[in-house]
């Protein structure tokens, strides 16, 4: 099965000289290289938990144009991924119990979240994987502070339904309403094995989407296989949990939240 994986570094500069010297479009995809490797380095400390490095990235960010709609998408996934590192209460020296310190950071980052994903929507009402990306942060914003709940809730939902009406096989679109789902689901063993199969099937349009070529945005393919393993391991498959998170370490090998997993079923 072939995965979708970044290029090689070496591959990436090969790529940039081949736009240098090919043809006027050139200008555009530099401009797309360069979002290319803010979402390499902001994937990287998520998968190091390095909320240091992460935290770094913001200067880059806030130096952009505020009307680029992919500046304003990778600020808003940033604090995403700060929200969720902040809510585990992981960094780069190892997991602790979350601390109250840790649950401000999570609250703000996901109000940053969703307030850099909305000047993304002003810049296209329609960009589908803003849409989705605002509907988790509003999710975590819900979960973190009561009073937000009742708007916070309901606008997840519209937003999350607005991005699959216009990009129904995006794969972050999927995977970010596959999560939602599974967030908001008791699982019993039949909810289980369908929230599995969901998972399953993000996993296969990943898997569909052109590994020979960069997408912008192209996250998502190692969390997808985290997710299904996680969903095994809950559903009680610890054989099928073990084959998803090693297909997510191929993809991301240094994807912390992936190795304990595994590491739960190999120790055991």
């Amino acid at each position: 099965m072939r995965l979708n994986r970044r290029k090689s570094p070496l591959n990436r500069l090969l790529a940039i000289f081949a736009l240098a010297v090919a043809a006027p479009a050139a200008v555009v995809h530099a401009a797309q290289t360069n979002w290319l490797d803010m979402e390499s380095r902001i994937q990287y400390g998520y998968f190091t938990e390095d909320k240091r490095a992460l935290r770094a990235l913001s200067e880059s960010l806030a130096s952009h144009d505020s009307s680029d709609r992919l500046k304003s998408y990778y600020a808003g996934l940033l604090a995403y991924r700060l929200t969720l590192l902040a809510e585990a209460g992981k960094s780069s020296q190892g997991g602790k119990p979350p601390t109250g310190d840790d649950k401000s950071e999570a609250r703000q980052m996901a109000e940053r979240c969703v307030g850099s994903l909305d000047q993304a929507l002003e810049a296209q009402k329609d960009f589908a994987e803003a849409l989705a990306l605002q509907s988790a942060c509003l999710d975590s914003l819900a979960e973190l502070s009561s009073w937000r709940t009742p708007l916070a809730v309901p606008k997840s939902a519209a937003q999350i339904r607005k991005a699959l009406q216009v990009a129904p096989k995006n794969p972050r679109v999927l995977l970010l309403e596959a999560i939602r789902d599974y967030g908001h689901t008791k699982v019993s063993s039949n909810d289980a094995a369908h929230a599995c199969g969901k998972f399953k099937s993000v996993t296969a349009v990943f898997e569909a989407e052109r590994v020979d070529v960069d997408q912008v945005p192209g996250w998502g393919a190692a969390e997808g296989y985290t997710w299904l393993g996680r969903c095994y391991l809950d559903s009680g498959d610890a054989l099928a949990a073990r084959d998803a998170l090693e297909r997510a370490l191929l993809i991301a090998p240094e994807f912390g939240r992936a190795r304990r997993l595994l590491a739960s079923i190999t120790s055991g």
